[in-house]
């Protein structure tokens, strides 16, 4: 499978968190969220505007679109 942005997959996709590409702030601030590498995150909605919402272990994550595309992701097969 290939690696993506997370701002790529549609609503109801699984994906596996595999990197962030950005500075230490945003590393920090997003590992602190629970984007480590291996989480799985379910993409709850990514409208064309407005913030990407995932499922990230028991809560909601609403990240902005610009951060969205930096945490890099490999969906997982729907078997």
């Amino acid at each position: 499978m290939a690696v993506l942005p997370l701002g790529f997959l549609a609503p109801g996709r699984v994906a596996t968190v595999k990197d962030i590409i950005g500075g230490r702030n945003l590393r920090c601030r997003l590992t602190e969220l629970g984007f480590v590498a291996g989480a799985k995150v379910r993409v709850f909605q990514n409208q064309p505007c407005g913030p990407v919402i995932v499922s990230l272990g028991d809560g909601r994550v609403a990240i902005g679109r610009g951060t969205a595309q930096k945490i890099m992701v490999e969906e997982l097969s729907a078997s």
